[in-house]
């Protein structure tokens, strides 16, 4: 399955897809990428005098990276628009803010998939290499 096919199957489209590029994807985990815009709309409203990326986006890009393209590449061909993954359990820890601006990377491992559920560690990168938060999310494929 080509990468750029996984991201069409992603049921996000803009302002809510957070996933810019797809690094490289196996049955055992995925590497990707995404961008913050300036103009994002949260930016206006969060902490508008020295804007920050709120933790929930940074955590939906880590879901939407790390257990929504895998469970598509894992599923392959049974996955359709018809399908959904849905969000059963997070447990992130935030180390670093992430600015307007600034590119991170989505590392995952995935720890089980079995019954409909995935469940992986994932962590997420700065352009310095410095771990900005980490975590287990999973999810039911529905």
């Amino acid at each position: 399955m080509i990468n750029q096919d996984i991201i069409a199957k992603l049921p996000y489209t803009k302002p809510f897809l957070f996933v810019d590029e797809i690094i490289s994807i196996s049955e055992n985990g995925v590497e990707g990428a995404f961008y913050f815009d300036e103009n994002l709309e949260f930016y206006k409203g969060h902490f508008a005098s020295n804007p920050i990326t709120p933790g929930v986006i940074l955590t939906e890009v880590m879901a939407q990276i790390g257990l929504v393209c895998l469970g598509i590449y894992i599923l392959n061909k049974e996955f359709t628009k018809t399908h959904s993954i849905a969000l059963t359990s997070v447990e992130i820890e935030f180390l670093k803010p992430v600015y307007p601006k600034e590119k991170v990377t989505v590392v995952s491992h995935k720890i089980y998939f079995r019954f409909g559920k995935l469940k992986c560690k994932v962590s997420m990168k700065n352009e310095q290499d410095q771990e900005v938060c980490s975590g287990v999310i999973a999810g039911m494929i529905i």
